[in-house]
């Protein structure tokens, strides 16, 4: 049996057994890497262009279309890589780097995601007290308390999960290094130490999950209590957009993460982890500008003055 220590590359799981099939998945990549880095690299440009979206939720929008960008580039391009030149290898340095940043930017995701359902609870609960309670220091601490946390969490992870013991092979089943399929590999009792990190990681988190349940409770009672029909429906379209994208995110989490043993199959495992790690980042740059008309217009000028400096 071969040990961490004589890995010197992974193999990842084939996304289809013949050439034709593994050009398709190239394709078919390809095109939603290129939709996410398209939508949120716009909204950051806009966002980052437009001084009337310099405001804290537009802020820390700005951070959400960064940290999807740096998540869905950790992951695509290698499976691409592997799809176009029919090969399977990782080097250990690579999956290493692949845990770590993937670790690092779905766990700052999630802590500012629970920023932002207080920037919506400031915002709806307490409109008087929003400039100051949210000027640009504070959203600039949290934003950075967020990535910050992401960051201590990457460096846990990913050295503990790579000082076990592997001795179960090398081959991978997901297109990506992802620490549940890692964890698969290590030798039979020494994974216990790792577990325990994963439950205090999920223990962190469901504190923020509690945290946004309270947030969106205040928030959706404060809003019925608006004697204005048009005033719920703009409480309600400020927050809906975050609450979808918060939902597909912690439920796919959870699933993939934690889901018995007796429900795992190579579908199903392939089939979440495609959810929450190519799905969000995709579709959070739709989701946020859909019923949004700052961020359409922002958008718009965007567009207009990059084709004018095409002609």
């Amino acid at each position: 049996m071969p040990n961490s220590s004589s890995i010197s590359e992974f193999l990842l799981l084939a996304l289809a057994d013949t050439r034709q099939l593994q050009l398709l998945h190239f394709w078919i990549l390809l095109g939603i890497y290129l939709a996410a880095l398209l939508g949120n690299g716009l909204i950051s440009t806009a966002v980052a262009c437009d001084h009337r979206l310099h405001t804290p939720m537009y802020f820390f929008l700005l951070n959400l279309a960064l940290l999807d960008l740096g998540c869905i580039s950790t992951t695509l391009p290698k499976a691409m890589a592997n799809a176009l030149w029919h090969t399977r290898a990782i080097s250990y340095a690579g999956c290493v780097a692949q845990v770590f940043f993937f670790v690092f930017f779905i766990s700052a995701e999630y802590f500012l995601l629970t920023v932002m359902s207080y920037d919506r609870y400031i915002a709806i609960c307490k409109p008087l007290h929003y400039g100051t309670l949210l000027g640009s220091r504070a959203c600039a601490t949290m934003a950075a308390a967020a990535w910050g946390a992401g960051l201590l969490n990457a460096v846990l992870q990913t050295a503990n999960i790579f000082s076990l013991p592997l001795c179960q092979g090398n081959a991978v089943d997901q297109f990506f290094c992802e620490i549940p399929q890692i964890i698969k590999l290590s030798c039979s009792q020494s994974y216990l130490r790792e577990i325990g990190l994963i439950v205090l990681s999920v223990l962190a988190m469901f504190g923020c999950f509690v945290f946004i349940l309270f947030s969106y409770v205040q928030i959706f009672r404060a809003v019925l209590r608006m004697p204005s029909e048009q005033g719920r429906h703009k409480a309600f379209s400020t927050c809906l957009p975050h609450l979808a994208v918060l939902s597909l995110f912690v439920s796919t989490v959870l699933f993939a993460y934690l889901k018995l043993p007796s429900l795992s199959s190579p579908f199903l495992d392939l089939t979440m982890t495609l959810l929450y790690s190519v799905v969000p980042p995709t579709l959070n740059p739709i989701i946020y500008s859909m019923r949004n008309k700052e961020l359409k217009h922002a958008l718009r000028k965007v567009l207009q003055c990059a084709l004018f400096q095409l002609q």
